[in-house]
């Protein structure tokens, strides 16, 4: 795993996990970073070489000026694949990721030869679970700069290291399945980001931007341009997102989905080798043409 940064309208950060043949980007979601796929980069680059970005304003991608908006890092997205990985790609996406990887496949399908979705935070309409702490953080996402100055108000009462235990534990089934040593990583970086000055508006605009998205009623049509295959692979015990809408979107279009019993939001951290043998499995499976 090799720390690159390229410049693409500014600094992105993101991590070379080596490998050899056809390109495969994966992409993080809400409040996370190219450090999610530590436990199965390695494994993915098994056939392929495997690139992940930290997006506009997470990991270590600043903000600056930009947005973190979907729409902005889906365009980042978009420039990252044509001038780093090489279309067309594999492209991986977890949770908000899921859904720039379906926006990127949907728009610029000649850059996107399949699409593997981990637990997408995708629109469709049905019921989500009441879980109160939950809801209460994406209440706060809606309104601008008191969202910001909540963010850093809890950062200063709780701190990093309370935040990223907090985390795991609303994102996994059992946060001790992560490795210790991606455990250790993420604390590392969540102590870094913790003195940075555009964390909290990072992760304001990017979850107002998905909240609103995800409200959106017109996706169908988004989800039809989708040309090449999809996987999706989503964890049964899913707090955030339920694996019920991921059910539904497969049977709809027609698109792969493996459930993981027992299993929480995080499947590439909490369960790293069934994660990368569910995927690898899907990709050897696929025609040459379109896995390349």
């Amino acid at each position: 795993m090799v720390s690159r940064t390229v410049d693409l309208g500014g600094p992105v950060h993101y991590f070379d996990f080596g490998g050899s043949g056809p390109p495969l980007v994966c992409v993080h979601g809400l409040g996370g970073a190219a450090l999610n796929w530590m436990a199965v980069g390695a494994g993915l680059a098994r056939g392929h070489r495997v690139l992940a970005p930290d997006l506009r304003g997470f990991g270590k991608t600043p903000l600056g000026s930009h947005s973190a908006a979907i729409d902005a890092n889906q365009m980042l997205l978009d420039r990252f694949i044509r001038e780093v990985a090489g279309s067309p790609s594999v492209v991986v996406g977890h949770s908000m990721g899921g859904l720039l990887a379906t926006l990127q496949a949907a728009r610029h399908p000649e850059t996107v030869s399949a699409t593997a979705l981990a637990d997408p935070a995708l629109p469709w309409r049905g019921r989500l679970r009441f879980d109160a702490p939950i809801w209460a953080f994406f209440s706060l996402m809606m309104v601008p700069r008191l969202a910001e100055w909540q963010l850093r108000r809890r950062l200063l009462r709780l701190g990093p290291d309370r935040i990223s235990a907090q985390t795991l534990t609303i994102c996994t089934v059992d946060p001790y399945r992560v490795p210790p040593e991606a455990r250790q990583a993420h604390l590392e970086l969540a102590r870094e980001r913790a003195g940075l000055p555009d964390g909290e508006r990072a992760l304001a605009q990017a979850a107002r931007s998905l909240l609103r998205m995800l409200t959106r009623r017109s996706f169908s049509q988004l989800y039809e341009r989708v040309r090449g295959p999809v996987l999706i692979v989503h964890g049964e015990r899913d707090r955030l997102v339920p694996v019920e809408f991921s059910l539904a979107i497969g049977r709809r279009y027609d698109w792969s989905v493996q459930v993981l019993p027992d299993v929480g939001h995080i499947p590439m951290l909490e369960v790293p080798d069934r994660f990368v043998e569910v995927s690898l499995d899907w990709l050897d499976r696929l025609p040459r043409a379109q896995a390349v």
